[in-house]
């Protein structure tokens, strides 16, 4: 038959190229093993010819769907079939073409976007609560030292931002993206500011909400179910804390505009978010910015640091501390992917065994990426453009003084 002929030359391809702990299991009793001497770390069961198709062409996009649909099963640990996949496709794929580091964009309006954001965000608050830290910080951590554990990283990287934007008590502070409220009750609790955060997630909208009224501090914190284009008024310090990667890159002047003409005089801006390391706005290769547009981000958009701060200038921002916090992430979200299959049996009943299977290939696939460059994470500080530096810090010790 053609499909086994195809099989067979596709086996013996990717055996030349790379000795891999995987084992296929067709329907029909078949049993390819990749590995030279080492036992199988990875079982892939296929139920039917059918799904032949996603193997033969074993782009991370097909590879996540064939999983994600049941058109095959697959037994491992989670980090190895991440890396077994990527190596399938390595060893299968030319990165160029549809499988290169193309660069889409979307139309982004107010509807579509707060669509996306549905989407991603409004599975469940108690979904989200079973692989998140108690604080439901669903942001890249901050370990100062290495060994933190994710509460406690956590809590550091709000420090970190709120010490980088030199908050002071009494300011007002707008965070634009404010998920669960965990950075609003920090700035509120700790440095005593009066803030506004905003979502267009409903659950999370309600959670913060009914967080804030539980820590007694509704007098300083105000969550809105808002637009960023919809918001008026100014504010000494704003934060944007994984916001920006749903904005559009061909909307990044508009949105740093949007926060220069929302921010005080002498007020201070930071944004924290996802970049692609490619130097065109690439997304991931091998058709992996391609399954995380269909099954996780609808809309998303990574730019490359480069145009950040092109938009940024653009958008009358001036730029003066720029932090790469890619080696963080890598480890955020392999932890993340840890809590997830330790309580997978839970997960599943929280959302359903697809959104599990979606979540389980996200998290450990994004935690491959950040490991491998293949997307960073900026923490950008900014002000008003044109205007004097003598407020400014001589030096970057005022962040770390603060910790000591």
């Amino acid at each position: 038959m053609f499909w086994e002929k195809r099989l067979e030359n596709w086996v013996n391809e990717v055996r030349h190229r790379a000795a891999l702990p995987l084992r296929l299991e067709l329907w029909n009793g078949q049993r390819f093993d990749f590995g030279t001497y080492t036992a199988p770390e990875v079982t892939v069961r296929v139920p039917h010819v059918s799904a032949l198709s996603y193997l033969l062409t074993p782009s991370l996009a097909n590879l996540g769907e064939a999983y994600v649909e049941g058109k095959i099963e697959v037994e491992g640990k989670i980090r190895e079939i991440i890396a077994i996949g990527n190596a399938l496709a390595a060893n299968t794929l030319k990165a160029d073409g549809k499988f290169a580091r193309i660069t889409r964009t979307f139309r982004h309006n107010k509807e579509k976007d707060a669509e996306a954001i549905r989407y991603h965000y409004d599975v469940s608050n108690d979904f989200y609560k079973l692989w998140l830290d108690q604080n439901m910080v669903y942001s890249c951590a901050y370990f100062e030292n290495g060994d933190e554990d994710l509460a406690t990283a956590q809590i550091k990287k709000i420090d970190h931002i709120l010490t980088k934007i030199q908050l002071q008590p009494g300011q007002t502070l707008l965070d634009i993206g404010c998920g669960w409220g965990a950075l609003v009750l920090r700035a509120a609790q700790k440095v005593g500011a009066k803030c506004v955060g905003i979502t267009l997630s409903e659950n999370q909208y309600a959670l913060a909400k009914e967080r804030v009224a539980q820590a007694g501090l509704e007098d300083q914190i105000e969550i809105r179910l808002q637009d960023y284009r919809d918001i008026t008024g100014s504010f000494d310090r704003i934060t944007s804390v994984g916001m920006f990667e749903h904005v559009g890159l061909n909307n990044l002047p508009m949105y740093f505009s949007r926060i220069r003409s929302l921010l005080a005089d002498d007020g201070i801006a930071m944004n924290h978010g996802i970049t692609t390391t490619d130097v065109e706005n690439g997304e991931t290769p091998y058709g992996g910015g391609e399954f995380i547009e269909k099954y996780v981000f609808p809309h998303g958009e990574l730019p490359h640091i480069g145009l950040v701060l092109k938009t940024m200038q653009e958008g009358g921002l001036e730029v003066f501390d720029v932090e790469n916090l890619r080696r963080h992430y890598a480890k955020t979200c392999g932890i993340w992917a840890d809590n997830l299959e330790a309580r997978a049996d839970e997960v599943r009943k929280a959302a359903d065994d697809r959104r599990f299977r979606i979540w389980r290939i996200y998290l450990a696939g994004s935690s491959y990426g950040f490991e491998r460059d293949w997307m960073s994470l900026y923490q950008v500080v900014c002000r008003k453009a044109g205007r004097s530096a003598n407020t400014l810090p001589w030096s970057r010790d005022y962040i770390y003084q603060a910790s000591q």
